[in-house]
């Protein structure tokens, strides 16, 4: 296993610095909510935090990948790049049209390329994993070496919004249908302790819905519990083996998954609130760690009292 390189050390918060070694940070699926991945990042390098490894899904692999090319401070560009994209441009209509999706990966592409990225895995400075599906096996696939590019637009090919990629003899397509949130490829990956970055109002395990009656919104609180259900048994499973962080995001209103109009207001909020939360936490053995779940057995508060749910 890789271990971090080129590595200029910084003290770090007290609760950070005393997990089990190696850390990973898993950053989860979300398409424009990813902006709070950006405000929780702020968080995290405020605090003097680079994690031996990275692993993410979809926007969440973008986002990592971009962590790891730039270990010591990714957040202030992610911010500015974050604010200002607009969704023609990163979802831009196919023309020629596609038999296999709405959108092309051309705008996706741009954002690639601008992003100051090595042309391979291997020479990112924190070892780095993408995940996606493979089409025709329903298992994950775990791109920790090769082309970046490839890798990347893989592990967010939204399945009918954005076209599938074929790399090394298979069909991948975005890894949020079977890892929303990468905690397992993190433990599989050797982490000892990991912290986990979820967004949306999937990755809360408790959120009231309102009665629905249209189709649409039914179809929609169904897609909600189907991801929640399969984070919270990933989330459970990670814990019982290693400590394991769930870093919360303190939004409660979250826009349409196109309207990057928003951004702003997701960075701010998770960067408060993650900020408030890492300040309290107390960690002591595996289990999991959030603002909902109480402390393992023996391990004290996971955090302070006061810290019982978000800040807007």
């Amino acid at each position: 296993m890789r271990t971090a390189r080129g590595r200029n050390p910084r003290p770090t918060s007290v609760a950070l610095g005393a997990l089990p070694r190696p850390v990973a940070v898993a950053v989860g699926a979300g398409g424009v909510l990813g902006a709070a991945h950006v405000g929780v990042g702020y968080a995290l390098e405020e605090r003097g935090f680079v994690p031996d490894m990275i692993i993410g899904t979809s926007v969440g692999a973008l986002l990592g990948a971009i962590a790891a090319a730039h270990p010591e401070g990714s957040a202030p560009w992610l911010d500015r790049v974050w604010t200002r994209l607009r969704r023609r441009e990163v979802y831009p209509l196919g023309y020629p049209p596609s038999r296999s999706s709405v959108f092309t990966d051309r705008g996706l592409r741009r954002l690639i390329a601008r992003s100051a990225l090595p042309s391979r895995i291997e020479e990112l400075p924190v070892p780095f994993t993408a995940v996606a599906m493979d089409l025709d096996t329903g298992a994950a696939a775990l791109l920790d070496h090769g082309d970046l590019e490839s890798a990347l637009l893989a592990s967010a090919a939204v399945p009918g919004i954005l076209p599938p990629v074929e790399r090394e003899d298979r069909t991948l397509v975005d890894g949020g249908v079977i890892a929303y949130l990468p905690v397992l490829a993190a433990l599989q990956a050797g982490a000892a302790s990991v912290v986990a970055l979820s967004t949306g109002p999937e990755g809360s395990p408790s959120c009231p819905a309102a009665r629905r009656r249209g189709a649409g919104a039914i179809a929609a609180r169904a897609g909600v519990l189907l991801l929640r259900h399969q984070i919270e048994r990933d989330l459970h499973e990670v814990a019982r083996h290693v400590p394991t962080v769930v870093l919360p995001t303190g939004i409660d209103a979250w826009p349409a998954p196109w309207d990057f109009g928003h951004s702003q207001r997701l960075i701010s909020t998770a960067h408060r609130t993650a900020a408030k939360f890492l300040d309290a936490l107390r960690v002591r053995g595996p289990g999991l760690y959030r603002t909902d779940s109480p402390p393992p057995d023996g391990a004290g508060p996971a955090v302070a009292p006061s810290l019982s749910g978000g800040l807007l």
